[in-house]
């Protein structure tokens, strides 16, 4: 795992045009070295967008949540990691992981996967008919993932510690719904400020909004990489 906060930094491009991407990449300059890229901009142009990111020598995990098929999953998992990508997420179902391990093999992809999203409570797993409680599932998936080969997980932060304890110190734990202190937390429901998320086992903590839809995305930036080098320094 990565040291430093800079390199644990995802900067989340949650927006809706490459032209406010790349503003917001070029205002944080080389304070910011890890992009991750998602469907919105996926689909406005944003697969070359990440091609040109990751030439310019920036990372970028590419949160596409794979889920079909084995062999559609291997294909492409394939292409992505030809991409030059640093990160892909894909849903944790068995199968699934299992197809794209096998289809990273050799390359330098660290294949992530996604528990439960963060912006399910209770009641929206039980309604999605699981018959586990998000922790429990987490935990599950977690189990699941390790024994599949996996790189690491997405999970909440609130869960971070004890899915450490299940995939041990080497696999990568990605938290969304990072929140810092007095924000909004938007439409996430189990969120947790980074040097909390730190201090639980995260490996690398996804923002997005408390950064890009700052009055000065920079100075956001800044403030997060200070609290988290606090807690990393401790």
């Amino acid at each position: 795992m990565t040291e430093t906060a800079r390199d644990r930094l995802i900067v989340g491009l949650d927006l809706p045009t490459i032209a406010e991407a790349e503003k917001i990449v070029a205002t944080l300059g080389d304070d910011v070295v890890f992009y991750k890229i998602g469907y919105q901009l996926v689909f406005a142009g944003g697969l070359e967008f990440a091609r040109d990111l990751a030439a310019s020598g920036k990372k970028v995990f590419l949160d596409m949540k794979l889920l079909d098929i084995d062999n559609t999953v291997a294909k492409g998992v394939e292409n992505i990691a030809k991409m030059g990508m640093s990160m892909l997420t894909l849903h944790a179902y068995p199968k699934a992981m299992k197809a794209a391990v096998e289809a990273a093999r050799g390359s330098d992809l660290c294949l992530l996967g996604v528990t439960v999203l963060t912006s399910m409570d209770e009641q929206d797993v039980i309604d999605a008919g699981y018959e586990y409680d998000p922790h429990t599932l987490v935990l599950r998936r977690a189990e699941q993932a390790r024994a599949a080969g996996m790189g690491g997980i997405v999970c909440s932060a609130e869960e971070s510690s004890a899915v450490r304890k299940i995939i041990g110190p080497d696999m990568a734990l990605v938290t969304p719904g990072i929140r810092p202190a007095g924000t909004d937390k938007g439409d996430q429901k189990r969120v947790m400020t980074p040097a909390d998320a730190l201090k639980a086992g995260s490996s690398h903590l996804v923002v997005a909004r408390p950064i890009v839809a700052a009055a000065d995305p920079l100075v956001a930036a800044r403030g997060i990489l200070d609290e988290m080098n606090g807690a990393l320094s401790r």
